[in-house]
């Protein structure tokens, strides 16, 4: 049997793009940083998105049925540093400039690309929730730098803007 931390340690060395997942509802505006998010099919466009049962904003996500992915670029550390602290919601969405496409979930002005969805099923695995998301919009930006998670730390990835 393989131990939790041996998992966790060996899954650090798994890059990540980073990603902010909001959703907004009765109760306000959510949301969390996250690495568990990955292309399921592209008929219709699904992606999976996954999400620690006991996360705060969890109840609201379940209730909601519906969220974005904010894929971050490299000049976002500071954001998904914010939507994984202690902060509650309402000051997290006091960084960066938001907006909404077709479901209201919030949308990161500038985020590299956000995937507006709509949740279609659940499945709780472990500690876990699987959020199975039919996509419904798409936002792109013009940034071409990405902010990966590896071995425990930030890094850029892409072009290289030129001043």
């Amino acid at each position: 049997m393989v131990e939790a931390t041996d998992f966790r340690s060996a899954m650090s060395l798994l890059s990540g793009a980073v990603n902010v997942v909001t959703t907004t509802g009765a109760s306000g505006r959510h949301g969390f940083t996250a690495s568990a998010v990955c292309s399921v099919t592209d008929t219709p466009p699904t992606l999976l998105v996954c999400m620690n049962r006991a996360a705060r904003s969890h109840t609201h996500f379940i209730e909601n049925k519906i969220l974005t992915v904010n894929v971050l670029g490299a000049h976002h550390q500071h954001i998904s540093s914010v939507f994984s602290s202690k902060l509650s919601s309402a000051e997290r969405f006091e960084y960066g400039n938001w907006t909404e496409l077709k479901t209201g979930a919030p949308v990161l002005d500038d985020a590299l690309v956000s995937f507006d969805c709509q949740i279609e099923q659940t499945q709780e695995v472990g500690t876990h929730t699987i959020f199975i998301c039919q996509i419904v919009a798409i936002q792109q930006s013009q940034h071409d730098q990405g902010l990966v998670y590896f071995n425990r730390a930030y890094h850029h990835v892409g072009q290289a803007e030129i001043a």
